[in-house]
């Protein structure tokens, strides 16, 4: 059976591209007879409430997207156990280091950075002997990273394409875990999917380049990846990303104005799965749904579209 799933942050009310993107999950696994799990991505959990997890299950089922998981749903904040024994096989392979760089210096100037301006790891602790580790230890808590090989790791995501990173060159040593002990978003994701049996996963394009670290995560580990959907971000009208700081496009503030199916229409119909923003409910897009449908660049919301 195909399994989807939702992996929202609970940071704040979600806004008008979550929401495009739980759509498209729902609607990619639910098409071919499957099912969409629920997982909430609190790892952080001072800047995720709880109260913000449970709107995001109440905001879902009132759309007509409940999840078709365990209620409640998987919270990273409970799993940190399984994820130490994970990251656990990593060290014991001699593939984890401590990294003591401060903010400043992962920024400066001659630090490499990819053309997105990501910045790329120098490798500055990787070379650290164990008792230079050791002594500055005793100052600053390290966080940990990951030693990437040179190595070239390529895919085929079902909607954008074929896609490609070296992780040495386009990506560098990445984290695993902060230095306060919390692990990290690319670990904690991989341990997930695999674990709740996810076999695709549908997210926004600005994580397409989180993929490559996360395949080579799955195969180092020994498990399974899903197949990838990346969809194309949601702007609105100006060109400018959508952000949880903006109340009146968060479903908060949309409940109020409207019912569920003209949501979910006006969604449908910004994602070019019909032709008008007639009001729809997401069981009637299922019948029809083909990502050939989805534009592959960014979507712009029309002015007063909501």
């Amino acid at each position: 059976m195909t399994t989807g799933r939702y992996a929202p942050s609970p940071s704040g009310r979600m806004h008008l591209g979550n929401l495009l993107c739980c759509l498209l999950a729902w609607l990619s696994a639910k098409s071919k007879g499957g099912q969409v799990l629920l997982r909430i991505e609190d790892l952080d959990a001072q800047r995720c409430p709880r109260v913000y997890a449970d709107a995001i299950v109440d905001d879902l089922a009132w759309l007509g997207l409940a999840a078709d998981g365990p209620c409640p749903p998987v919270y990273q904040s409970e799993r940190s156990a399984i994820y130490r024994q994970y990251y656990d096989k990593l060290a014991a392979r001699g593939l984890t280091y401590p990294c003591f760089c401060s903010r400043s210096q992962l920024h400066a100037a001659s630090a490499p950075h990819r053309s997105d301006g990501q910045v790329v790891y120098a490798g500055t602790c990787r070379g650290l002997t164990p008792a230079q580790a050791a002594e500055k230890a005793k100052t600053k808590a390290p966080a940990w990273r990951v030693r990437v090989p040179d190595e070239e790791i390529a895919f085929v995501d079902g909607h954008l394409g074929p896609y490609a990173e070296n992780l040495a060159r386009d990506c560098g040593d990445f984290y695993l875990r902060r230095a306060d002990g919390v692990f990290a978003y690319q670990l904690a994701v991989v341990v997930d999917d695999a674990l709740m049996g996810v076999t695709e996963v549908v997210r926004g394009a600005d994580l397409l380049s989180s993929t490559p670290r996360q395949l080579w995560l799955y195969r180092e580990l020994g498990l399974t990846p899903p197949a990838f959907y990346h969809l194309p971000l949601l702007l609105d009208h100006q060109g400018r990303r959508l952000s949880k700081r903006d109340g009146d496009q968060s479903l908060e503030h949309l409940r109020a104005r409207y019912a569920p199916e003209e949501i979910v229409g006006k969604l449908a119909f910004a994602a070019g799965l019909q032709a008008a923003p007639r009001p729809a409910a997401p069981a009637d897009l299922a019948r029809t749904f083909d990502w050939a449908q989805v534009p592959k660049h960014d979507i712009f919301l029309p002015e007063n579209l909501f």
